[in-house]
């Protein structure tokens, strides 16, 4: 009897103590005063410091912002980052990624021609937009009687055409923000 009445006090006195140390007053900042972050938990804030995850992801900005987009690491454009994935958004993606500005398909075939395939590489190399702030590289290759796929010349047009239409878009869409 003596050993549960001095569990069921320590029980209480650990509960009492833990419940004083929850407070109820302001949360304010998770970091100090000259610290960055604001609201950490939720991604969101006010103020210069916006968020975490605000600042990280862009949401602070608009696409293809080049004064914002440095100083939260992105180093690409985002009008071109999302003209290019509308303008392929037929091919399969293997890979992308947007704080590098890679963008790698899978490869295609193409209904129309079932002996051949193509896959491309899109590079965006700069944060604002330029015709030379983007690389694409395209691939193709065809089937040969035996089943094998082997590597096809492509024509200089093929990635010049696709590169021309997403600048196209890009420009598009940032005539339609503005």
């Amino acid at each position: 009897m003596h050993r549960k009445k001095i569990c069921f006090t320590l029980f209480f006195a650990t509960s009492l103590l833990l419940a004083s140390c929850s407070g109820s007053g302001d949360k304010g900042d998770p970091v100090t005063q000259t610290g960055s972050l604001k609201r950490v938990e939720s991604g969101t804030g006010s103020g210069p410091n916006k968020g975490l995850l605000n600042t990280l992801f862009g949401l602070n900005e608009m696409p293809g912002d080049a004064t914002n987009s440095n100083a939260t690491g992105i180093s690409v454009n985002g009008y071109l980052w999302r003209a290019a994935l509308d303008t392929i958004s037929f091919m399969p993606l293997a890979q992308a990624d947007p704080f590098g500005g890679t963008i790698l398909t899978d490869w295609y075939r193409p209904p129309e021609t079932l002996g051949e395939r193509f896959k491309v590489n899109v590079y965006i190399l700069d944060s604002e937009l330029r015709a030379d702030g983007l690389r694409i590289t395209v691939f193709r290759q065809r089937l040969d009687p035996n089943g094998i796929w082997l590597d096809a010349r492509v024509s200089k047009d093929t990635g010049t055409n696709l590169e021309n239409a997403i600048l196209k878009r890009a420009r598009q869409m940032r005539i339609k923000l503005q």
